[in-house]
């Protein structure tokens, strides 16, 4: 390999390093932060001796059955944290926020989308733009839109201690962390935490 390749190649490995590290992942089971390679996570605050509000928060990268089973086990745990046994959903939302990009396609040229074109009129299609450097010349130049899902599930819990109640909302805590804990996911080294 020529010392030009050699140096080549030690510039671009820092720039692909950082590209790669700057990769979103899921949110992982963790607090909730704002920044960092998943931000996202979980928060709660006593409302009552017994009642609690618990969160989730995902980012574009975890579905909507990944945040709802983060809350149910954050509730579990925090019922057992806090000394109960079971717990009871008072009430339960999961928001779905949806963000829509439209990316534009790039413009040949040091002058972005200016370029040679030219128009022409198509009896089925009225007036057309062609462009010999970009684009097909039977249709319009191309636009990719994108459409961003992000989840936040809200539960207000009432926990209790002894036998779980009857009532279908109710959860015994211990029985919920031992059935969700395989599914979920902590975060690993160089994850926000």
């Amino acid at each position: 390999m020529s010392r030009g390749a050699r140096r080549r190649l030690a510039m671009l490995a820092p720039a692909l390093l950082l590209a790669v590290a700057g990769c979103e992942t899921a949110t992982p089971y963790q607090p909730l932060t704002r920044g960092g390679n998943a931000p996202g996570g979980y928060s709660d605050s006593r409302i009552a001796p017994d009642r609690f509000r618990v969160s989730f928060q995902g980012n574009s990268m975890t579905s909507r059955e990944t945040v709802e089973t983060y809350l149910l086990y954050r509730a579990a745990q925090l019922t057992t944290q806090r000394g109960f046994d079971w717990f009871i959903t008072a009430q339960r939302n999961t928001e779905r926020r949806t963000n829509t990009y439209v990316d534009r396609p790039f413009g040949p040229g040091p002058f972005g989308y200016w370029g040679p074109t030219w128009r022409y009129r198509s009896r089925a299609f009225g007036w057309r733009s062609w462009d010999p450097l970009w684009g097909d010349p039977f249709w319009d130049r191309s636009v990719d839109v994108r459409t961003v899902d992000r989840y936040e599930a809200v539960a207000e819990i009432v926990a209790g201690r002894g036998p779980k109640p009857a009532d279908p909302r109710a959860f015994d805590a211990r029985a919920v962390l031992a059935t969700l804990g395989p599914q979920i996911r902590m975060p690993q080294d160089g994850e926000t935490r």
